[in-house]
């Protein structure tokens, strides 16, 4: 090969990357668990006429995870049973009983790489095959946890069946057992629901969150090893299906945790804890924010308060009714919070909607309400987190609806959209791509490149 051809080879590689580089959307909710996009993606689509539907790909089985993207890759989980190419799935309020999934047959848990610009399927690994050790909810998949990547590796974790690492070629690096990760509710618990807390990778650090009813605690593991380099002991919690955070700062870096009895924050090198408070909601799922200096929490299917936490907090700040015994927290609300989706921070102005669809518009520095409205039909439930770009904020319901309004103080709905399929994930933003997992599908929404 001749010499021009090599550096032909070098420059085009470089271009490559850069192109890329603030496409990136590597763990659950993007870059920093924000859920903001560097993009213009399209605001409305027509799966009928194909109307900025760049692709459609098919992915087996069944997975809540989220998608992400990497370069030009996308990469999902998916469990696929041996009995049945389309399994059950309930949206809605499954009539409250929270009851688990009656499977038959085995699984296999798989990790999924697509190409990003025709979703083709590059390589499918096989992660592990065998019976679920915990049932899942009638809601849920065994396969919730949204992967993460550093652009050279990407980590799976599948709860009780173990946290995998494999490198961008799908070749396995290394795998952890945790053994039986127990999640079900605190209350009941001979029913199981099933893991959904997602892996973050930091620093060459894996960091995992296990909040189960038979173990609690935060494992940081080495990227390249999977050696465990330390586990924070997070005794009295219950289960908890929040993905955890970390907060660079001037002065510290910790790994925030939500949670039921123990919301807190740890030193990330001593794995000391810095600040926590109890008073919040069961169930937690949401997973915690950092902007304009301030960690935001919400949690819980009853009352759903929400807090704002300076990121220098230190000691106990559970709140009381008395605001002159609360000057650990920025603000706090009794309810007005979310069970299900992880709000959004854009500017000064803290987005949440919550399972029902009903949207607080709140200002992120004080916690005053700007406005309250509901987002698409009152029918609809949302499990999928809303992500937002290019001024645009997108929110996805169970039946596939997506509600895309204008950022701002004011209500202004741009567009609703109809998938017209059952959505639990969370979409992930590529450039000006939009993705969107359906329970059977991943599509690409994307507007046409200019002639």
């Amino acid at each position: 090969m001749s010499i021009q051809s090599i550096v032909a080879i070098l420059i085009a590689s470089m271009i490559s990357v850069d192109a890329f580089g603030d496409d990136n959307w590597p763990q659950f909710r993007g870059q920093g668990g924000l859920g903001i996009g560097s993009g213009n993606p399209p605001t409305e689509w027509d799966v009928q006429t194909g109307q900025n539907v760049s692709w459609k790909t098919q992915i087996p089985g069944l997975g809540h995870s989220a998608p992400i993207a990497w370069g030009d890759r996308v990469f999902v989980t998916t469990a696929v049973n041996s009995e049945t190419d389309k399994p059950s799935v309930e949206t809605g309020w499954s009539g409250g009983a929270g009851e688990s999934a009656k499977d038959d047959g085995d699984w296999t848990w798989q990790v999924v790489c697509l190409d990003l610009g025709t979703g083709k399927i590059r390589w499918t690994k096989d992660a592990q095959v065998g019976k679920p050790t915990i049932k899942r909810h009638l809601k849920a998949s065994h396969a919730n946890c949204t992967p993460a990547t550093d652009g050279e590796f990407v980590v799976a974790f599948f709860g009780s069946e173990g946290l995998y690492c494999f490198d961008f070629d799908g070749q396995l690096i290394w795998k952890h057992d945790f053994g039986k990760l127990q999640s079900g509710p605190y209350d009941a618990p001979e029913l199981e629901w099933g893991f959904a807390s997602s892996p973050i990778i930091h620093n060459g650090l894996v960091i995992v969150q296990c909040d189960c009813l038979n173990t609690n605690f935060v494992s940081i593991l080495d990227l390249k090893t999977g050696k465990e380099i330390r586990r924070i002991d997070r005794e009295g919690e219950v289960a908890t299906w929040s993905t955890p955070l970390v907060v660079t700062t001037e002065d510290r870096q910790q790994i925030v945790c939500n949670g039921y009895r123990q919301m807190a924050g740890y030193d990330l090198k001593t794995g000391n804890r810095l600040w926590y408070f109890k008073g919040g909601g069961d169930v937690p799922v949401p997973t915690p924010l950092f902007a304009n200096g301030l960690i935001y929490l919400t949690n819980g299917h009853g009352r759903s308060p929400m807090f704002a936490i300076p990121s220098m907090a230190a000691g106990d700040l559970t709140p009381s009714d008395n605001a002159s015994e609360n000057s650990g927290l920025a603000w706090w609300q009794s309810r007005d919070g979310s069970y299900m989706p992880t709000p959004l921070v854009i500017g000064k102005r803290l987005y949440t909607c919550n399972d029902s669809g009903r949207l607080a518009v709140r200002d992120a520095m004080t916690g005053d309400l700007i406005y309250r409205e509901r987002i698409g039909r009152e029918s609809h439930t949302y499990s999928a987190s809303a992500v937002a770009a290019s001024g645009h904020i997108y929110f996805v319901s169970e039946h596939g609806e997506t509600t895309v309004i204008e950022e701002g103080s004011v209500f202004k709905k741009v567009a609703i959209n109809d998938l017209g399929h059952v959505v639990m994930a969370t979409p992930a933003i590529s450039g000006n791509r939009l993705l969107i997992r359906t329970v059977r599908h991943l599509y690409c929404l994307a507007r046409p490149p200019a002639n």
